[in-house]
């Protein structure tokens, strides 16, 4: 594949796109408490679970179809909703408005973001790529709260979304001309007959399910509650059963259950799903603790999570080079792994009169880890498999991924209510609407500047101990992630990409497939 300046124009398209999505999502998060006092809303937790909601769902149905239409139309189509849906959020007049729009095109971008490279790059030269579109999404995730901020405490939040307006009219024209890639030459009559409507609709269903239920859990309802558990039950349920579905019934899956046959794949799809629930409980919840305990504003808070977003991004970049240079990949994320847990366990340290000093090392700690297993968990999940099924395998990592990211936020947002609701004084909490310990936090966090001592000394002590509790909680997630990459072997990186994809103006004879020898897969 010729690396001309056609080639570095589509990467940085592909940046730009996961810069833009990477703002969206942290920025959020900072402005959330003004959002939340403008629009007079209550129901905070579903703003971020309704984002990731929006960008996991139909995931592995745009992979699909990606396979059938081709790359370049679906991302164009990723790029246009996430316009509409910023468009839409910067007009919102009520939060259950703004929840319905979250998320439009994000998790497309991301998937076919992924895709892309893997048409472009063969999986042994493509840690260096997968550092770059970190290092874009750690930009975008280390301006994000800043932003976001900024303009939240001007009471401009609505040109949070604005602002993503003209960017994406970059990305689409970068797109528009640029990606000029393969695509499948057929009528559209044979295409559509590709397309697997039952398991799309079981997989939205199902995942819409588990969200509910954890949006619901220990906030609105108990955990106990059948307003809870059956959704929860006929998620997982519709989950196992989507599963089985792709295993036996459609010609064309969106998922191939192939694709986790091997323990090493497996082992990549589970360190992912930990990952990623790490990373958005840190990038939705760290700038709580600021905002809460730290009396720092929107903006200040955002600046105090560089320790976390700054460290990724750079850990990335180096991480993937190395991965690159020597073709090894267990080792990298047995360390990475290793940081998050040592990270992870020294933030739950931290009280309401810890310094700042402390509070960046620790984020920088995790965030070292962290980047590791961003870059690295591709690997294990793709360098089992043949290279002609890296799209779907790509389609379900991203899944994963953003399904964990849904988890992180309504996890946190549960461990955080249910702490507060026991922790602030009763006096106090009495005096909040809905004082029954449902959306406490970002009632709270405006008014703490103004209150009187010792009551702003009691609340920000809740703050921080409830904190606690979520941090801990991270430690058992990264174990889990820990144990799960002891079940990954080695294996060689693929040194060839799928002929049938790629540039249209490549080199046809540079594009064949090298068949990789039988060795090279695991049973």
């Amino acid at each position: 594949m010729p690396r001309d300046w056609r080639f570095w124009c589509i990467i940085l398209s592909l940046a730009l796109c996961i810069l833009l999505t990477a703002v969206e999502f942290t920025a959020v998060g900072t402005a959330l408490p003004v959002i939340v006092h403008d629009l007079s809303g209550d129901k905070f937790v579903w703003v971020g679970s309704a984002y990731t909601l929006g960008s996991t769902a139909l995931i592995p149905f745009c992979g699909g179809l990606a396979q059938i239409f081709g790359r370049r139309a679906v991302v164009l189509v990723a790029i246009a909703l996430f316009c509409i849906g910023s468009a839409l959020s910067g007009a919102a007049t009520s939060i259950n408005f703004l929840i319905a729009i979250q998320g439009l095109g994000a998790g497309t971008i991301t998937a076919l973001t992924q895709i892309i490279i893997a048409d472009l790059v063969p999986l042994k030269e493509r840690g260096s790529f997968n550092g770059v579109m970190a290092l874009a999404w750690g930009i975008g995730g280390g301006s994000g709260p800043v932003i976001g901020g900024s303009l939240a405490e001007r009471g401009q939040w609505r040109w949070l979304f604005y602002l993503n307006l003209p960017i994406c009219g970059l990305a689409a024209i970068l797109v528009a001309i640029f990606l000029r890639l393969k695509k499948p030459n057929m009528p559209l009559r044979d295409k559509l007959k590709r397309i697997d409507w039952i398991g799309t609709s079981l997989i939205v269903a199902s995942t819409t399910s588990v969200v509910i239920a954890l949006t619901w859990a220990g906030i609105q309802f108990p955990w106990s509650s059948a307003k809870v558990l059956v959704p929860l039950i006929l998620g997982f349920l519709g989950l196992a059963g989507f599963l089985a579905y792709e295993a036996t019934v459609p010609e064309y899956p969106i998922v191939p259950v192939s694709l986790l046959g091997s323990r090493t794949a497996f082992s990549g799809y589970l360190q992912n799903f930990f990952n990623g629930i790490v990373l958005s409980t840190l990038a939705y919840w760290l700038s709580i603790y600021f905002q809460a305990c730290k009396d720092a504003g929107p903006t200040a808070a955002g600046v105090d999570g560089f320790g976390l977003s700054y460290t990724i991004s750079p850990t990335c970049l180096l991480a993937g080079l190395a991965i690159q240079k020597t073709a090894r990949y267990r080792q990298p994320m047995w360390v990475g792994w290793v940081l998050m847990i040592v990270g992870c366990a020294l933030l739950g340290t931290l009280d309401e009169n810890s310094s700042r000093a402390k509070c960046y090392g620790f984020q920088a700690l995790v965030g070292v880890g962290m980047g590791i297993i961003y870059v690295s968990a591709y690997f294990p999940v793709l360098a089992p498999i043949p290279v002609e099924q890296s799209a779907p395998a790509l389609a379900f990592f991203t899944f994963l991924r953003n399904f964990a990211l849904i988890w992180g936020v309504t996890i946190g947002g549960t461990v955080l209510q249910n702490e507060l609701a026991t922790r602030l004084p009763p006096a106090f909490l009495a005096q909040l609407p809905g004082h029954g310990g449902t959306q406490i936090a970002f009632q709270v966090i405006p008014s703490i500047r103004g209150l009187p001592v010792p009551l702003k000394d009691e609340v920000r002590h809740a703050f921080a101990g409830s904190l606690r509790v979520l941090w801990n909680v991270l430690v058992g997630v990264s174990g889990a992630g820990l144990l799960a990459s002891l079940l990954m072997k080695h294996l060689p990186l693929h040194t060839s990409v799928d002929a049938r994809w790629g540039r249209d103006d490549a080199d046809a004879k540079a594009d064949s497939i090298r068949a990789a020898p039988r060795s090279a897969f695991e049973n």
